[in-house]
């Protein structure tokens, strides 16, 4: 990670770290950065629904504008969405305005290059050197100045390349979405109603400051409850700009990434279509995740926590199907990134053309509990060297006897040290991760 750029883009608070002077500042450098062989290069724009959207999407494009790059500014859509249109209308790059998951106070900028995918590392690092120096872009002026246009319908593009992704209509499923108030809330209940299930929606009117509250895939209890309420066959939880999935079954339970991953999984190896019979996933996913999929015969790979490292890894060893526990799925064969509303019709799709419910589904991959606790930090980074909290996880590792495991990292996006661990029993679990999570507030805690 970079002085600017996270695991993820550019985040912070808005309007205190994420100033409207840094996106206009990332305006200029990245586009320039990304567009600098092009002429007049041509931009697109989308948000989520929170509040300092607005701000930072018009200091974005000020500062687009400003190196004679045409921008078409799409509004609301998801992240997925930007990655789609970006490489679908022939931009040569694409910025998507969002904190995803997060609370409504932070948000975050990140881009695409013109074949949709997020940046590689040394075109972060140009961005970064630029924004520090004193050299001094080309501006434009006269005729030369870039222009700004809306292409609203964006949106329903892409839409239309999202259903022909699928074999089946949705016909008699009933299917419960919480949109998290965010970028699918327009989107989600027009996809499923397009193809023809009967839907039950919470989570979609936004007001600017309501986006992932109590709700989406960071809170999929409302969802269980609602699942239930209306007697839905499954439910589908979105994060704030739609790239993560986390399902609710029949019976109220939560089917997370890992198991998403696992039922796609099979059901493509069992098609032909898994490539090199081999999923990607991190270092998070659950022990249960591996065993199962040894049970079916499918291989996979590892790699750290971040969506960024699972794309790698896919492109770099042919692989069409990876992502996080935490919902975030890539199919790679469609989309250059997670798409949590691809994710939710290819999961419903196999209900379909199976026959099973859910729950069935998700049977077939038995989870080792886990217990996932964060810790708020005065410094996240300095974890790794921490000689007691060394000791603390050493120690549990000794007491687990090989049943079990530990993972205690920084957040890529947050300042918060995350601390999981899974064992026998979800007593063990908890036992365990006090151990370190105390340990952890002590020597470098907020609280």
């Amino acid at each position: 990670m970079g002085k600017y750029f996270g695991t993820d883009g550019v985040r912070g608070v808005a309007n205190t770290e994420l100033t409207p002077e840094l996106a206009f500042k990332l305006g200029r450098m990245g586009g320039y950065v990304l567009t600098k062989q092009t002429e007049k290069p041509r931009v697109i724009i989308g948000r989520d629904t929170r509040i300092s959207g607005e701000m930072l999407e018009s200091a974005l494009v000020a500062g687009l504008l400003s190196i004679g790059a045409e921008v078409m500014r799409l509004g609301v859509i998801s992240t997925p969405g930007v990655a789609f249109l970006t490489k679908a209308l022939s931009a040569d790059a694409g910025v998507m305005i969002s904190a995803s998951h997060n609370p409504v106070p932070d948000n975050g900028i990140k881009f695409f290059g013109p074949d949709g995918f997020k940046l590689l590392d040394h075109q972060e690092e140009e961005i970064e050197r630029l924004l520090d120096s004193e050299d001094e872009l080309p501006r434009p002026v006269g005729g030369d100045l870039g222009q700004l246009n809306d292409y609203f319908e964006g949106g329903q593009k892409y839409l239309q390349f999202l259903k022909q992704t699928v074999q089946e209509d949705f016909s008699g499923i009933h299917i419960a979405l919480d949109c998290a108030h965010g970028a699918a809330s327009s989107l989600a209940p027009h996809l499923f109603a397009d193809l023809e299930a009967d839907i039950s929606t919470m989570g979609t009117t936004p007001n600017g400051v309501n986006i992932n509250e109590n709700c989406g895939s960071t809170h999929p209890e409302a969802l269980a409850a609602f699942v239930l309420e209306k007697e839905a066959q499954i439910g589908l939880a979105f994060d704030g700009d739609a790239d993560r999935l986390i399902a609710i079954d029949e019976n109220g339970d939560i089917v997370d990434g890992d198991k998403i991953m696992f039922i796609c999984a099979k059901y493509m190896k069992e098609q032909g279509w898994l490539k090199h019979g081999t999923v990607v996933s991190t270092v998070m996913s659950n022990l249960g995740f591996y065993k199962g999929l040894q049970e079916i015969g499918v291989e996979f790979k590892q790699t750290a926590v971040g969506d960024r490292y699972v794309m790698e890894e896919m492109r770099k060893g042919g692989f069409n199907l990876g992502g996080e526990q935490s919902g975030h799925i890539i199919f790679l064969d469609h989309i250059t990134t997670g798409d949590g509303l691809l994710s939710a019709i290819q999961l419903v799709n196999i209900m379909k053309v199976t026959g099973k419910p859910l729950s069935k589904l998700a049977a077939d991959m038995q989870t080792f509990p886990q217990k996932l606790v964060n810790v708020r930090v005065t410094d996240k980074n300095a974890v790794t060297d921490n000689a007691k909290v060394s000791t603390a996880i050493n120690n549990v590792e000794t007491q687990m006897e090989g049943e079990g495991r530990v993972l205690v990292r920084p957040s890529g996006t947050e300042p918060l040290v995350r601390v999981m661990v899974e064992a026998k029993t979800e007593e063990l679990c908890n036992q365990y991760v006090n151990e370190i999570v105390n340990v952890v507030k002590e020597e470098m805690g907020l609280d």
